[in-house]
């Protein structure tokens, strides 16, 4: 379903951690920038790096059928209407994106509507209108999990092929977290009580019936474990399915991503077994407060940017550790060397 994914330059990043000993600073004194910088070079495939032209970020929104059972603090409405939300930049990942200079499109994979009024972009790819409720029925067809991954796939192409030199993917659906968090826990081995966090703000009596709706999940998601298109096919949406595939072709692609939290790394796992390798090309933006995404982080051996104990989605966190990505890159590139700027590299 994926060629096989070549790893960053290893050429590249030599050169950049060279560069690094020879820049106007003690080495090491600038921390994790300096490790970034040196990723993003390898990823680039040179060093100096150059600096970001078109970070992009893209929305795959997707109603989910769980929703329906009294698991989200919000309706299922929100989703369509967050749609619009970011269509018109009134939502937090426009403000996030657009001060860190980043562009943001959404892609309605799965919202439960049909679409009315809204670009030929935004629905071009939609699979269906919601997901199965999965603690009792599969979320997609076997033909839906297929045109979800295509779907993500070129998705990928068309940012790439336009110009996005760096990607995020981000999230909008109500009820997600759950979907997320049985991928999350069938892929990781951890028990269901691991995984359920507080989503959108649930109170004690909806996190029990989330807890129950994960259980009873993870028993459906666990037959077809060793087959990650049939357990994307099972347990999340073409929201979730397309996302994975968007993570994986970009690594195909051989271009970098920064990593949102839970519902994107739950896409992320499911990406990595799908393209294995594939996650040499991403870094972890942040990491959320749903308890399910540490998971995610140790299984990838993803070190977070930021640590802001943000929950939102939509690629919030993401987005919001781009400056510091970028920051690193310019360092990497732009600091003067010891000998451009003649000083003494050591005391003699």
């Amino acid at each position: 379903m994926f060629p096989s994914v070549e790893a960053p330059s290893e050429s590249a990043r030599r050169e950049a951690v060279a560069r690094h000993e020879q820049l106007t600073k003690p080495l090491g004194a600038l921390g994790r920038l300096e490790e970034i910088g040196v990723w993003v070079a390898a990823c680039q495939g040179t060093c100096p790096p150059k600096p970001f032209a078109r970070p992009r970020v893209v929305i795959f929104a997707g109603d989910h059928g769980i929703a329906k059972h009294g698991v989200s603090a919000y309706p299922s409405e929100v989703t369509a209407q967050m749609v619009a939300n970011f269509l018109t930049g009134g939502a937090a990942i426009n403000v996030i994106a657009a001060t860190a200079g980043a562009s943001v499109r959404v892609v309605d994979m799965s919202v439960d509507s049909d679409g009315e009024g809204l670009p030929d972009q935004v629905t071009a790819h939609k699979v269906r209108r919601s997901s199965g409720s999965i603690d009792r029925e599969d979320a997609l067809t076997a033909e839906e999990v297929v045109a979800a991954i295509e779907a993500g796939k070129a998705i990928a192409d068309e940012e790439i092929d336009g110009g996005a030199d760096l990607l995020i993917a981000g999230d909008m659906g109500i009820g997600n977290t759950t979907p997320a968090s049985v991928l999350i826990a069938a892929l990781t081995g951890a028990e269901p009580v691991a995984v359920v966090g507080r989503g959108t703000g649930i109170d004690d009596q909806a996190w029990m019936r989330k807890a129950v709706a994960i259980r009873d999940a993870l028993r459906r998601a666990r037959r077809v474990s060793a087959d990650t298109v049939a357990l994307l096919r099972t347990t999340t949406g073409a929201d979730i399915a397309a996302m994975a595939a968007f993570l994986a072709q970009a690594a195909v692609r051989r271009t970098p991503v920064i990593l949102d939290g839970v519902i994107a790394g739950a896409a992320a796992l499911a990406a990595e077994e799908l393209a294995p390798g594939a996650s040499q090309w991403w870094i972890a933006g942040h990491r959320s407060v749903e308890p399910a995404h540490t998971l995610v982080l140790d299984h990838l051996d993803l070190k977070p940017v930021i640590e802001l104990d943000l929950r939102l989605g939509e690629g919030s966190g993401a987005a919001a550790a781009l400056p510091l990505v970028a920051m690193a890159t310019r360092v990497l590139a732009e600091m003067a060397t010891f000998a451009d700027a003649g000083v003494t590299e050591k005391p003699e």
